[in-house]
């Protein structure tokens, strides 16, 4: 718990005195400095850094499948199919390991990462009350609604880390391995290596933003416990369910309305033109969630009688 007490400490010593001013809202540099040691104090946990490497391998033990699959000449994952989800991706990395990228997104997307942001997610509150540091936090004139939003800042941090360090662990497994060079779309046309870059940064951002729903839910049922672990399990165990749920035939009028229904329409982002609809549909409906959570976890938080 050192770390954390020291967050908590520079974020206090960054904090007005007491005296007749103590009760003014804090300034703009002091919340800076307290999101900065929210960020340090989670990417220095061991388990972050223990999701981080977990999501890290998951490209490397892709590309090493597909370049043992594929030595004697065959092509990987069966030919694959032309609706642009990991299959076809992967029938593609043996010619540009450019796609690797993608293979590796698509795969990671449906539980690794969305796992890892629950972990995050449902330790941000929980793991301080359960900590005995929730009050000592709230000591300091950042307010909940304000240490909330910081929580939620830092979450939304470790979404873009997560999402980036799949993206750069697959390119540059994909650079050792396989070639690069022109890309050729779903659609069949050909753009060059450049503009594929380009479109692999893309489809990252657009992949870590399609988790801020996951992290808006987690950090509400994080507002629900005092236990980080109880929190932690049961945004997984929501995660899982939706998931079962979202490939059920009978449940296909609710379907569109889950998180995770239009995660992998990131493909779309390979077809020439791009086809937009159900990227806006994905990113319109993660908003939705983290705003309907979001909304939720501040009622909870700013009524909840603190006793860690």
């Amino acid at each position: 718990m050192s770390q954390v007490d020291a967050g908590v400490g520079e974020a206090a010593a960054a904090a007005p005195t007491a005296g007749p001013g103590a009760g003014r809202a804090p300034n703009p540099l002091w919340t800076f400095g307290f999101l900065r040691s929210e960020l340090v104090t989670t990417f220095r946990r061991w388990r972050t850094l223990a999701l981080l490497g977990v999501l890290a391998a998951v490209p490397v033990l892709v590309g090493i499948a597909v370049r043992i699959e594929t030595r004697d000449g065959s092509s990987a994952g069966g030919g694959g199919g032309g609706g642009g989800e990991g299959p076809a991706f992967i029938a593609q990395i043996t010619n540009n390991g450019l796609f690797l990228v993608f293979t590796a997104l698509a795969a990671t997307l449906p539980f690794f990462l969305p796992m890892a942001i629950g972990v995050v997610a449902g330790d941000a509150v929980a793991g301080e009350a359960n900590a005995g540091t929730l009050r000592y936090l709230l000591v300091a004139p950042a307010g909940r609604t304000r240490l909330l939003l910081t929580k939620y800042a830092t979450t939304m941090a470790f979404c873009l880390v997560a999402t980036l360090v799949v993206a750069v662990s697959a390119l540059a497994v994909g650079a050792l391995l396989f070639p690069l060079g022109e890309l050729t779309t779903i659609s069949g046309t050909r753009i060059s290596f450049a503009e594929g870059l380009a479109r692999a940064l893309l489809i990252a951002l657009v992949v870590a933003a399609s988790l801020i729903g996951v992290a808006a839910l987690g950090l509400f049922v994080s507002t629900l416990t005092n236990s980080g672990i109880a929190a932690m399990a049961t945004t997984v165990g929501l995660l899982i369910t939706v998931q079962i749920l979202d490939q059920i035939p009978q449940l296909h009028a609710l379907q569109p309305y889950f998180f995770s229904h239009y995660w992998l329409s990131f493909a779309d982002l390979m077809r020439d033109p791009v086809y937009w609809d159900d990227l806006v549909r994905n990113l319109g409906l993660q908003a939705l969630y983290a705003v309907v959570f979001g909304s939720a976890a501040w009622a909870r938080f700013t009524t909840k009688d603190i006793t860690a």
